[in-house]
């Protein structure tokens, strides 16, 4: 298990971790959440006895990091998939990490079988892509066969395949009950992969509850579509419930309800003997939920007219073929060479 107690580290006047308190438990994927900035990585490291605390403890089973034996025995970490020597071939990474741990040799193949790296287990790591690098570094987290692991960003790089192997992976890794943490910016993913959540913004705890808990508060919303949508609409008045008419796409109007049930409004119709053409009920997702919770803590914000102008083709362009010259930089970058940069009649990227 790993227990954090009023953790806290200030770099200089910045304090980036502040009072932070929540245990991992065995048998779970934790997902670990907060926008950028938050103090997730720095929380991590001081898990992991990379940085020291200012205040407060971590400690894994009890024990802080440095007073472990044999560490990567007992917990496996990826924080950064790139730390590999470039020079160096898979196996051998591997093979310097168990000589320095006293791991045995043929935990070595095994877990580069276990991470799909047989193939290359010959080859430098530092012609690697990205995703064949967090392989890797999965494979030297599971070296020891610790019954604690950390992973950041563990999906960097991965084809969807790989996101799914790696979703089955870390859920079975749990079910053999080891406790497993997990940072992540994925939240659609997280929400596929863990079971419980750690949610801080600003260093600071904002949530700490199951994916269920976390999601459960939120509104819910129903939709419905009836023939006799104004003779619904007063039924469902009359009944205490407000309802909002909005168009749909294909002209066809529809209701909205919201925090009520899609048996409420199903047995409200049937009793004025309405029929329904559609009725369906949804609740916000794990990413709605997280982005309204971390509002007031996410560090950096965008311009909202830049997303409104993303999608938008260049100045000047014209379908039969590239724009005109134009001044792209005030501060003398060179013009783009639209040939070169491959754009196709259609306006994108080939």
């Amino acid at each position: 298990m790993i227990s954090v107690q009023g953790l806290t580290k200030v770099y200089g006047q910045n304090q980036v971790v502040s009072n932070l308190t929540f245990d991992v438990k065995p048998g779970l994927v934790t997902g670990f959440l907060g926008p950028n900035g938050a103090g997730k990585s720095t929380t991590m490291r001081l898990i992991l006895g990379l940085d020291r605390p200012t205040a407060g403890t971590a400690t894994i089973n009890g024990r802080p990091y440095h007073d472990l034996k044999n560490p990567l025995t007992q917990v496996g970490a990826l924080l950064d998939a790139k730390w590999v020597h470039p020079n160096r071939t898979a196996r051998n990474h591997l093979r310097w990490m168990a000589a320095s741990n006293g791991i045995p040799l043929h935990r070595v193949d095994q877990v580069l079988a276990d991470v799909g790296l047989t193939e290359v287990a010959g080859k430098k790591a530092g012609g690697f892509s990205l995703g064949m690098s967090q392989r890797l570094g999965l494979a030297g987290a599971l070296l020891g066969d610790p019954g604690v692991l950390l992973f950041d960003e563990p999906v960097n790089g991965l084809d969807p395949e790989g996101i799914v192997w790696i979703r089955k992976f870390m859920r079975a890794l749990a079910n053999q009950g080891r406790t497993v943490l997990v940072s992540s910016h994925l939240l659609t993913e997280m929400s596929l992969t863990a079971e419980h959540l750690i949610v801080i913004g600003r260093g600071r705890l904002i949530a700490d509850s199951s994916v269920k808990d976390f999601t459960g508060g939120a509104h819910i919303t129903v939709r419905v579509r009836s023939p006799r949508l104004g003779e619904l609409q007063a039924a469902l008045a009359a009944a205490g419930l407000r309802s909002v008419p909005i168009p749909e796409d294909d002209g066809s109007p529809a209701l909205s309800l919201e925090n009520v049930t899609t048996d409420q409004v199903g047995d409200i119709a049937a009793a004025n003997g309405i029929g329904l053409h559609e009725l369906s009920g949804s609740t916000a997702s794990l990413e709605e939920v997280f982005m309204s919770m971390t509002a007031g803590s996410v560090e950096y914000h965008g311009s909202d007219s830049m997303a409104s102008s993303a999608h938008q083709p260049p100045p000047g362009w014209a379908p039969s073929g590239p724009p005109p010259q134009q001044d792209w930089n005030q501060q003398g970058a060179k013009q783009p060479d639209w040939n070169q940069q491959g754009w196709n009649q259609r306006g994108g990227t080939n």
